[in-house]
């Protein structure tokens, strides 16, 4: 783990692994890719301009690079579905089998916890052995669920490789600034009538289990999720805001309008999004804790008070 490649380097969690990184001493060298420079500065890193679907033989080549973290996905929704499966899938694929070709050690691909799917018919508590079913009118888990089938070959291919797959859930924390952070954020939120308790990983939780996965050189699947989780009304409490609580009926139609509009100001997501907030998906963190003896320093309230308190301090501002 001396030489790190880490994809989408410049986004929210691939910063937040340079940070960590930085401090790490076995960690001698980063090299990172994304479409824009990265605000955070670090003496280790390197950075490429480079989109994660171009040829990446130059960037592997004469670096020996051991340890790659892809993390270079379009999570909110965009209008243009095709764009986000070829950036999402392909991308994938062009650096996990570039990291083969150049016969990187440790291979870590962040999925995510939304490849189990929004289904009314969840068990309360989903495993890593649960049924990937991710929502197809939902791209995000939909790529990563087709992602994570397209892996189990990518490991059967290539033995040599140290391959980790971690699923979280959704990620808070200060820099907690998706669609989701947005609609919370509003005084007035609308949402649907009946909605599903939640749950949060905190940002500093994440990085240091995915530090600690390459350290203890683990592979395998992990949920990654803090304990707990909340209801919509108590994060709108915590932020000060009101729920608008409308019926799937009406809401459903009054979304899906405003989002082909364009009307960002109203919603930054179609209503197939809208599962993600009526229907459970609760991931175990069982396995995190066993085979890491990870203790979390964020249950799920705790985490969305840490951005919660962001959130004032800057209104105060």
């Amino acid at each position: 783990m001396e030489h790190i490649f880490i994809t989408g380097v410049a986004g929210y969690f691939g910063q937040r692994l340079v940070r960590l990184f930085e401090e790490k001493p076995e960690v001698k060298r980063i090299t990172g890719i994304d479409i824009k420079p990265p605000e955070y500065p670090s003496s280790k890193l390197e950075f490429i301009r480079c989109d994660v679907r171009d040829p990446l033989d130059k960037v592997f080549m004469d670096r020996d690079i051991d340890c790659v973290i892809h993390a270079a996905y379009i999570l909110p929704p965009i209008h243009d579905a095709g764009l986000m499966e070829d950036i999402n899938i392909n991308g994938t694929r062009n650096v996990l089998t570039a990291a083969a070709r150049h016969k990187a050690r440790q291979v870590l691909g962040c999925s995510s916890a939304t490849a189990y799917g929004f289904h009314p018919d969840n068990p309360a508590v989903l495993t890593e052995e649960s049924p990937l079913r991710g929502n197809d009118d939902f791209t995000y888990g939909k790529n990563k669920k087709e992602i994570e089938i397209w892996m189990k070959g990518f490991e059967r291919d290539n033995p040599g490789i140290l391959l980790t797959t971690v699923r979280p859930c959704f990620v808070v924390g200060q820099g907690f600034t998706n669609p989701l952070a947005r609609h919370l954020r509003k005084k007035i939120c609308i949402l649907p009538l009946q909605t599903a308790p939640f749950q949060y990983i905190h940002e500093d939780d994440l990085v240091e289990i995915i530090y600690l996965l390459l350290k203890n050189e683990k592979t395998g699947i992990y949920n990654l999720a803090a304990d707990g989780t909340m209801t919509f009304v108590e994060m709108l409490s915590i932020l000060g805001g009101w729920p608008l609580k409308l019926p799937i009926w009406l809401l459903w139609p009054m979304n899906n309008l405003m989002w082909h509009l364009r009307m960002t100001f109203m919603t930054e997501f179609p209503s197939s999004t809208l599962n993600l907030i009526r229907y459970p998906w609760i991931a175990s963190n069982a396995k995190i804790k066993k085979e890491l003896g990870y203790t979390f320093k964020y249950t799920t309230r705790e985490a969305f008070e840490d951005f919660a308190r962001h959130v004032k301090s800057r209104r105060s501002v």
